[in-house]
C-alpha cells in the first residue's frame, strides 16, 4: 500500500477544525498546550477570539469546555488520549457526560502508533473507558476523510462525544464517493464475503483491508466493516455478518479488554452466539520505538488479522 496516499487523521481534524469555523460561529476550540501536535494551532491561528490554551490542566480544560457547552457554544477540547480519557476522566464523566454537555472530545496521539513516546503516552484504554459513560457518543475515524466526515457530524450533534486520533500517517480508506455512506451510528461495509467477517475500527481498517487481499489470492473471501462508531454500535451490521459469514475477526489499535473486539462480543453473545477472535493490544502495555515495528511486535498488523481470520474459520 506504498502508493496510496497518506494522513494523520489528527492533521485531518486541525484542516476540518478550520473549514468548520468559518461556516459556524458557535464552534470554540479548547486545547492543553499541544496545539501543534493535536493540530489545533490551526484554528487558533485564524480564530484567536475563538480559542483557548488552557495550559497543562486537562481537568479545567473540560470543565471549562462543558461551561462554554452549557452557555451555547460547540467546544472541540483536545489533548493526548492518555491525558483527556485518563486524567480528566472523573470531569468528562461528571461534568460532561452527566450534564449531557455539547462537548467534542477529540483526544489525539491514541494507541501503540504514538510509537517513540512510549508506554507512557500510548493509550489503550481510552474507548472502554469512553464507551461505559452514559450519554457518551464514541468515534474511531480510520482516515483523513472520515476524520472530517465524522467530525462535521459530530458537531452538529448534540451531546458529548469522543473521538480517537492518532500521531502517524495512515493510509486513505475512502474517497469522496465512499465518504457519503458514512454515518455516524452506522458501520461502513468496504467489501463483501462469505467466509468470515473482519470488524475493524480506527488505523486497522486499512489493515483489515489488506488483510482481505492476502486472505483473497488463498481462496478466502472477507467482509471488511469498518466499526467507526464504538457506541452506539450498529449491532444490526454485526448480526447480519454473523448470519452471512458465521465467523468474526475483530481490529482494533487498542486493548482487546473493554473495547471494540468486546463491544461486538457482548453483542454477539446475547443474540447470535459465532466463533470470534480479536486482533488488539493483548493485556501488555508498550515501549518506545518506531509505530510500525511496535505494530508487528504487539501483533497488530495484517498479516497477524489473516492469522486470525484462519483460525477462527477453522472454529466454524
Amino acid at each position: 500500500m506504498g502508493d496510496i496516499k497518506k494522513e494523520a487523521t489528527r492533521a485531518a481534524y486541525g484542516r476540518a477544525l478550520v473549514e468548520i469555523g468559518r461556516e459556524n460561529e458557535k464552534l470554540v476550540v479548547l486545547d492543553g498546550d499541544l496545539s501543534k501536535s493535536t493540530m489545533t494551532a490551526g484554528f487558533g491561528k485564524e480564530f484567536p477570539e475563538r480559542f483557548f490554551n488552557m495550559g497543562i490542566a486537562e481537568q479545567n480544560l473540560y470543565g471549562v469546555a462543558a461551561g462554554l457547552a452549557h452557555g451555547g457554544k460547540i467546544p472541540c477540547a483536545s489533548t493526548f488520549a492518555m491525558f483527556a480519557a485518563g486524567r480528566a476522566f472523573e470531569i468528562i464523566r461528571n461534568s460532561i457526560g452527566y450534564t449531557n454537555a455539547n462537548v467534542k472530545i477529540c483526544a489525539t496521539h491514541s494507541g501503540i502508533t504514538v510509537g517513540e513516546d512510549g508506554a507512557s503516552h500510548q493509550t489503550f484504554e481510552d474507548l472502554a473507558l469512553m464507551r461505559s459513560i452514559p450519554t457518551m457518543t464514541v468515534l474511531n475515524p480510520s482516515d483523513g476523510v472520515s476524520t472530517e466526515v465524522l467530525l462535521r457530524e459530530a458537531v452538529d450533534l448534540n451531546g458529548p462525544v469522543y473521538i480517537r486520533l492518532g500521531r502517524a500517517a495512515v493510509p486513505t480508506v475512502y474517497d469522496d464517493e465512499m465518504a457519503r455512506s458514512i454515518k455516524i451510528g452506522k458501520a461502513t461495509k468496504l467489501r463483501e464475503g462469505d467466509d468470515v467477517t473482519i470488524i475493524a475500527t480506527g488505523i486497522m481498517v486499512a489493515d483489515a483491508l489488506e488483510a482481505c487481499d492476502v486472505l483473497l489470492r488463498e481462496g478466502i473471501k472477507a467482509r471488511v466493516v469498518d466499526m467507526h462508531t464504538i457506541k452506539p454500535l450498529d449491532e444490526a451490521m454485526i448480526l447480519d455478518s454473523a448470519a452471512k459469514t458465521g465467523a468474526i475477526v475483530t481490529a482494533e489499535e487498542h486493548s482487546v479488554i473493554g473495547g471494540l473486539g468486546a463491544a461486538v462480543a457482548e453483542v454477539l453473545v446475547k443474540n447470535m452466539p459465532v466463533p470470534v477472535e480479536m486482533v488488539g493490544q493483548l493485556d501488555v502495555f508498550g515501549e518506545s520505538g518506531k509505530p510500525d515495528e511496535l505494530k508487528k511486535k504487539y501483533h497488530m498488523t495484517a498479516d497477524d488479522i489473516v492469522k486470525m481470520v484462519k483460525k477462527v474459520i477453522d472454529r466454524k
